[in-house]
């Protein structure tokens, strides 16, 4: 019998049609073709089927390799540290001479330098250095700026890592780097890690936000406590760490050990400003004295931080760039300053002829109550131009640095602030929205008077301040009541205050007003022709030192 072979798409389209075929022919059933069935298959598709299955398992070997080959490391290298390392010769370029306005902190922290530089010196006679600081200060205040310094003084290497950098999905991720960071410095002592936001991970714990002992960020704080103090006296690795909040920190973080140093770094008083302009000075274009312009523009600036005089030098050369000028000058300085103070003149916003002098008006209020009260602080300058930050006007005035405040000058400082809407109760038949912020401060000076400074002789002499910001108020329901009635006696009693002197000085008022209308910007010296002099001293030293034009010369005269 013969045999023929032959593909099929269908076996059984193939089977029905040959069954149709065998019927029409009338084929008994004994004597039908038989037909044998083979599959067969190329290697190409059987590859193709366990290619998938291929590719996982090779994906698993080639990571698991990798982990092995990166130590600690671990799956993609997600427990390798991030710190960046900076070498003396090539990156770290700052020393103490950049380093302006903190001379205790510079003095604090070179002892760790000289330890650096020589650390047989003390180790000889026993002693070891503290292995750790933490250096805590508001926001700007040069916090980063004095770690680079320190590393840049002793000449060794410096890591610097971001304490949000430990913080990771993975969970052991954080303890991975942090024993991948010490264990790199340790290759490179002598050397100086420096954390910055330490308290991302280093919060106290137990304080709420966590979930359980497994929690990662406390795995890595205990990382940390573990490697700060398994360090032995011939490690010559430091830690120095950067905070805004020292007080959350966890108390086995702060204790001797660990960080057993806390150098504090707040903002500069205004000698320390001045030595700060002086450095940033001295990178800007300008004929001006440097050290007489350091003084006048340490003196317009009150509360800036380190940050904020960088910002300002930087700001002033933009401007004048912007102008065209060939040398940075002192009206450009001072237009930085505003700038930065109050916000950028918005000259796009066009205030019509009612709302020009309802603002004028309110500005005068607060003017002529700094003039008039003896506690008030220097006046400097009046405007009524737009600016940013939603303000349609603003009185410039120079606090001092240090404020050891008493009753009588609060008083007179909530009064010179409630100025503005007293004005307006006087001269206008209704009032604006425009004192809310002027309320939000007064207010906050009364709360503090009765809840922290003791001012209030019906609650006396306790402290209600809750820096926790806890739910539960820490007082009775009627202790609160009381606080609340106190709160709003101090705030009448200066309105009143207020008041009186405003409808006596109607006409001083009126007079600072118009000007303002004709000038949009008033100062001082316009005060003293229109009003006559202050008939009080100024309180704020620097104002006579950097600020009084008839002491100042020629360049006093360049802004007049």
């Amino acid at each position: 019998m013969g045999m023929v072979k032959f593909n099929i798409g269908s076996v059984d389209s193939f089977e029905r049609k040959l069954e149709n075929a065998q019927d029409e022919l009338g084929i008994p059933q004994n004597e039908r073709i038989p037909v044998a069935y083979t599959t067969e298959g190329s290697i190409l598709a059987s590859v193709a089927t366990f290619l998938p299955t291929i590719l996982l398992i090779g994906g698993l070997l080639y990571i698991t390799k990798r982990g092995a080959q990166g130590g600690s490391g671990g799956i993609f290298g997600v427990g390798k540290s991030k710190a960046k390392l900076f070498n003396q010769e090539t990156d770290i370029k700052v020393s103490f001479k950049d380093v302006a306005g903190m001379d205790e902190a510079k003095v604090e922290i070179m002892e760790f330098v000289n330890f650096l530089k020589d650390p047989k010196k003390y180790e000889r006679l026993g002693a070891k250095i503290p292995r750790g600081a933490i250096l805590s200060g508001p926001p700007g205040t040069g916090k980063t700026l004095v770690a680079k310094a320190t590393a840049g003084e002793a000449g060794v290497p410096f890591l610097s890592v971001s304490g949000s950098e430990f913080v990771e999905m993975f969970v052991g991720v954080g303890s991975s780097r942090v024993r991948d960071l010490f264990k790199t410095a340790r290759k490179m002592a002598p050397s100086i890690i420096f954390i910055d936001e330490i308290d991302a991970i280093g919060k106290a714990r137990g304080q709420g936000g966590q979930f359980g002992g497994n929690d990662e960020r406390e795995s890595t704080l205990n990382q940390m406590l573990v490697e700060m103090d398994g360090f032995s006296s011939s490690d010559h690795v430091i830690v120095l760490a950067g905070t805004n909040r020292p007080d959350i920190l966890d108390p086995a973080l702060l204790r001797p050990g660990r960080f057993d140093r806390h150098i504090s770094i707040d903002k500069p008083d205004i000698e320390g400003r001045k030595s700060i302009f002086k450095v940033y000075l001295k990178k800007i274009k300008t004929t001006l004295d440097l050290d007489e312009l350091a003084g006048r523009l340490s003196a317009l600036t009150p509360g800036f931080a380190g940050a904020d005089v960088a910002n300002c030098v930087n700001e002033a050369a933009l401007i004048a760039a912007r102008k065209g000028a060939h040398t940075v000058t002192i009206v450009h300085f001072e237009q930085a300053i505003e700038r930065v103070i109050a916000g950028l003149e918005k000259k796009s916003r066009v205030l019509s002829p009612e709302e020009r002098k309802t603002v004028a008006y309110h500005e005068a209020g607060h003017a002529i109550c700094g003039w008039y009260l003896k506690y008030a602080d220097p006046l400097l300058k009046v405007s009524i131009i737009p600016r940013g930050q939603g303000a349609l006007g603003y009185a410039q005035y120079l606090p001092p640095d240090i404020q050891l405040l008493s009753t009588a000058e609060l008083s007179d400082r909530m009064a010179m602030t409630l100025g503005g809407r007293v004005s307006e109760e006087i001269h206008f038949s209704s009032v604006t929205s425009g004192a809310s912020d002027d309320f939000k401060k007064v207010t906050a000076i009364a709360t503090n008077m009765v809840t922290t400074w003791g001012m209030s002789e019906k609650i006396g002499w306790l402290n209600f301040d809750d820096g926790q910001q806890r739910f539960n108020k820490p007082f009775s329901e009627t202790t609160g009541q009381l606080i609340d009635q106190e709160v709003r006696r101090i705030i009448q009693e200066a309105h009143d205050k207020c008041k009186k002197l405003l409808v006596e000085k109607k006409h001083e008022v009126g007079l600072v007003a118009e000007e303002l209308l004709a000038k949009e910007v008033i100062t001082r010296e316009d005060m003293i022709r229109l009003l006559g002099p202050r008939p009080f001293p100024e309180r704020n030293d620097a104002f006579d030192k950097y600020l009084d034009k008839s002491k100042l010369g020629d360049f006093g005269k360049t802004n007049v």
